[in-house]
């Protein structure tokens, strides 16, 4: 399983007990914001909105079927490969479903306000799921255990810390996850007896964050990372019954430890980092030689790209290998016998959650989509090696063919860097059109050509190119591109959106005079940063659950995380390192901000508090008062609700059309409706 970025990413997770109706959310007495002239929005009162004008009816029709798109993941396949558990949304959340053939009805199992997207089947009874779940978006995941017959869903946990990382052996009599009840900051590693999952212990306690990653096949070792930073984390080996735990990675040195599992026989490791070379590679280590002061040989030395996923057949002798080539993901089989790596020929796209069923070898699960369609569950007969479709996730009715398929570019910046993206663009049109840069969140995460509603409405229906960089500091070309914009290396990395602006001013298509930017987390902050830094060539920014100071995010994100989060932008503690966060935080630049500005946040949020988004609309406020804002009372990092989501984007597509002036599309819109 990939780990790269699993206390990094925006969970989709969610922590409630299954409820049998939606109940309306009460009343509010007083206003959840200190923002001038906020107030609920009628009809949906968990949405508070400042200054964001009403959607037009002919938005929202054009708007209605891209909408309805959705997407299924896969959690989970059934011992016996006839059953795929999945999550996927028909209704305002993403839910727990079963699907028993392919292209066959998905069944829901839960019926919850908040969406579930991480769960298990026990590996010994499949009517038994386990799963993680939030509410309200604040992270703080519980584990829940569903009786598939009864329906019903019993908390394991203590309903107040935070839960993840959620793995059953194969063997079934133990369930593991991380969590930080012990201190509220620290994540520990919790092992219970699924006979009595009441019954949790703690096998590692130790300050830090510590997950769990893989149990052997006899459930009598239990693999743990210890992370520190992307590039910097450590494997060790728990001893599941005494506790005892022994490093396998090398004491001296740093390195990733992006994915991890036993060998069928459970005395050695197949691990994935980024430890001896640039790119993250494929390692056996023999557990009776770690830990290891030396390289072990590399079994996918012949691949210039990062490996990003494993799966181990239940006989042993394959392994599936994902790769991330420029953002492509590839599929691959290694035998463990002869280290013969050979390709599986599946459709072009991004790849993720790679499964074999625990009883048999002879296939391979996994969800996949591209630009053009959602991600959906796929299965490949490893005899036949041929792929198999188990879902069609709906896109509200359009013709998939109407889409449009993303260019890779690449662009110089400076210092050297070349940075690459993917370019959408509308098809038919002449003369220049607007542009909008889409930033990823992360920092270290990398934008990747998959399906996006409101990417593609953008350019089928509004006519404008939709530009998306991995700028310095992205996952995915290697751990030295990474790390360029660490610490106070970021003052240097915003060049990069210097080099998207040049570069959009160099195409002949493009209107340099009609920029938008967009982004989301770190995303938000490059938003921000673009607007202050760039002010006389940025028209609009929409900034979602963005840092706004480098310096007060890190002061007030989540303890659990504040320490993981200073190796990535540096100790704000350090006079100097602050000195630099301070320079380049956006809201110190406020005073140059000329783009139009729509921030929308989660009041629940507990890595970008909502503090950093108000205190940015205060500060323009005070030049411009026409900031726009939205505070989702129900929501955290993200937008996880449909409503919400819904809302989101459609206000973001209204500002982006009022202010980079896009004319009506003339014919060809994929809606029809114009």
């Amino acid at each position: 399983m990939n780990l790269a970025t699993l206390p990094l990413i925006v969970s989709l997770l969610t922590a409630q007990a299954p409820a049998p109706a939606r109940a309306p959310p009460p009343a509010a007495t007083a206003a959840p914001s200190k923002v001038a002239g906020i107030a609920p929005l009628p009809g949906q009162p968990n949405l508070w909105v400042s200054n964001v004008p009403a959607v037009p009816p002919e938005l929202r029709q054009r708007l209605d079927q891209y909408l309805e798109a959705r997407s299924a993941s896969l959690s989970d396949v059934s011992g016996d490969g006839k059953q795929m558990l999945i999550s996927t949304r028909f209704a305002d959340t993403n839910q727990l479903h079963v699907v028993e053939m392919p292209m066959g009805a998905r069944t829901q199992l839960t019926f919850t306000d908040e969406p579930i997207n991480q769960a298990k089947f026990h590996p010994g009874n499949p009517q038994v799921v386990y799963y993680l779940q939030d509410k309200g978006g604040g992270e703080f995941f519980q584990v829940f255990k569903l009786d598939r017959r009864t329906g019903r869903s019993e908390l394991l946990t203590d309903g107040k810390s935070r839960h993840e990382n959620l793995r059953v052996s194969q063997d079934g009599r133990w369930l593991t996850y991380g969590g930080t009840g012990r201190n509220g900051k620290d994540t520990d590693v919790y092992v219970a007896p699924t006979s009595d999952p009441r019954q949790a212990r703690r096998v590692t306690e130790a300050e830090g964050s510590w997950y769990p990653v893989d149990f052997s096949r006899d459930g009598s070792k239990l693999l743990v990372r210890q992370f520190r930073a992307t590039d910097d984390a450590d494997l060790h080996v728990v001893d599941v019954k005494t506790g005892e735990r022994r490093q396998l990675t090398p004491k001296e040195g740093k390195g990733s430890v992006d994915a991890a599992l036993f060998t069928h026989d459970g005395q050695g490791v197949y691990l994935v980092t980024d430890r001896y070379s640039d790119f993250a590679e494929l390692y056996r280590l023999e557990l009776a030689k770690a830990p290891y002061t030396a390289a072990p040989p590399s079994l996918t030395k012949s691949v210039k790209w990062n490996v990003t996923d494993v799966a181990l057949s239940a006989d042993g002798r394959r392994l599936a290998v994902a790769t991330n080539e420029d953002g492509y993901v590839r599929l691959s089989l290694l035998d463990t016998r002869t280290q013969a790596l050979s390709p599986l020929d599946i459709p072009k796209g991004v790849a993720f959650g790679m499964e074999f069923p625990h009883q048999r070898s002879d296939m391979l699960a996994f969800a996949m989509g591209d630009a053009r369609s959602p991600m959906d569950v796929w299965t490949v007969d490893l005899k036949s090696r041929k792929p198999t479709r188990w879902t069609r996730s709906e896109v509200g009715g359009i013709d998939p063919s109407l889409f449009t398929e993303p260019e890779l570019v690449r662009y110089p910046s400076t210092d050297g860097v070349k940075v690459p993206a993917f370019l959408l663009k509308p098809k038919g049109r002449t003369g220049k059109v607007p542009v909008v840069i889409v930033f990823h969140g992360g920092p270290e995460a990398q934008s990747l050509p998959t399906f996006s509603n409101f990417a593609q409405f953008l350019v089928t229906e509004l006519g404008m190119a939709v530009l998306v960089p991995n700028v310095r500091g992205s996952d995915g070309y290697g751990k030295a591109y990474r790390a360029m914009d660490d610490g106070v290396k970021r003052e240097q990395s915003l060049a990069d959106i210097g080099a998207s602006l040049d570069f959009i001013a160099s195409q002949p298509d493009l209107d340099a005079s009609r920029v938008g930017v967009y982004g989301g987390s770190y995303g938000g902050y490059m938003t921000l940063a673009a607007a202050a830094l760039f002010p006389e060539r940025i028209k609009a920014a929409v900034d979602v659950v963005g840092i706004s100071s480098l310096a007060t995010f890190l002061q007030n994100t989540q303890a659990y995380r504040r320490d993981l989060r200073r190796a990535e932008y540096g100790d704000e503690r350090d006079a100097e390192v602050r000195k630099v966060q301070e320079r380049i935080s956006p809201l110190n630049s406020v005073e140059k901000i000329r783009a139009a500005l729509y921030v929308q946040q989660g009041a629940n949020d507990p890595r970008v508090p909502q503090s950093e988004a108000e205190q940015v609309v205060q500060a323009v406020r005070k030049r411009a008062p026409d900031v726009w804002y939205m505070l989702a009372t129900d929501e955290g990092h993200g937008f996880q609700k449909k409503d919400n989501r819904d809302y989101a984007q459609m206000t973001a597509l209204m500002f982006f059309e009022k202010h980079l002036g896009t004319p009506r599309p003339q014919g060809g819109g994929a809606s029809g409706s114009k």
